[in-house]
């Protein structure tokens, strides 16, 4: 109990620095700012720019993204597309496996692909949609008027003990055998095991980029499944996304489209690889 309660910590604490900066942003944004031509100017691009800082491992940044968006400082087409690049733990997992440098680049690049362009379709349609909303201050009654460090830290805070006991219990999960039963669903692995891996990415924790990674060094999972698994892992945005946003609806119609992006590329992807084959 000592390992998984030290484990949570540290993965929170890590997590706090990103906090901080994405609600200095939102504070600066909101009181400095306060203007939405230069959002209309950079929301363009956004999908582009957010798919290529996701690409930054840890989730930190997939963090980032929710808070902004939560404040409608960045579009929709941007946040899934930072959602669906996103690495987290994967990338400094197969460099310390000395996995070759060319499957690296092709895994990060489909990735990065696929999320922008999935981010540019959904800006076509629902640019109009987002506007920007800074309800996060008055809604946790923080003030923030009276001293921006304070706010940032308030909000960062309020976050980050919810994050902890998640990354408790869900530690806790992991720690007693859950990854056992994993290996043994996937073993017989076939072209629609991303139903699986797609399923296992959603989890608001580091652990499951983990566990997808190593199905995929240790057990011979296909590179669809991998990736599958891999463009629904973003890490604890999505946490952060049901803890901040208040319209459930839209937190719902996000997590389906992050998680039929990543079950159909990862089975489109295993069809591909058989064929070539």
């Amino acid at each position: 109990m000592q390992e998984v309660f030290i484990d949570g910590l540290i993965d929170t604490i890590k997590l706090i620095p990103f906090l901080l900066l994405s609600f200095l942003i939102i504070e600066l944004i909101e009181h400095k700012l306060k203007s939405n031509k230069l959002l209309v100017k950079t929301g363009k691009f956004g999908p582009l720019i957010g798919g290529i800082l996701g690409m930054i491992p840890q989730c930190g940044f997939a963090s980032v993204a929710t808070n902004l968006y939560v404040t409608r400082i960045i579009s929709l087409g941007t946040l899934v597309a930072i959602y669906l690049s996103t690495s987290d733990e994967m990338l400094p997992i197969l460099l310390g496996e000395n996995v070759e440098i060319s499957l690296i680049l092709r895994i990060l690049g489909i990735k990065l692909l696929i999320g922008v362009c999935i981010g540019f379709l959904i800006d076509l349609f629902y640019r109009n949609k987002n506007k920007q909303d800074y309800s996060l201050c008055s809604d946790e009654h923080c003030h923030c008027e009276k001293s921006l460090f304070k706010s940032v830290v308030h909000h960062t805070l309020n976050i980050s003990l919810f994050i902890l006991i998640i990354n408790l219990l869900l530690n806790m999960i992991f720690h007693y055998g859950l990854e056992g039963y994993l290996n043994s669903i996937l073993l017989n692995n076939n072209i629609f095991a991303p139903l699986v891996t797609s399923l296992i990415g959603l989890i608001p924790n580091c652990a499951s980029s983990i566990i997808i990674t190593k199905l995929y060094l240790n057990f011979g999972i296909s590179i669809g499944s991998l990736i599958g698994g891999l463009l629904t892992n973003c890490g604890v945005g999505l946490l952060i996304l049901f803890k901040s946003n208040k319209n459930m609806r839209e937190n719902i119609n996000i997590l389906g489209i992050i998680y039929f992006v990543g079950l159909l590329s990862g089975i489109l992807i295993n069809i591909i690889e058989i064929l070539i084959k």
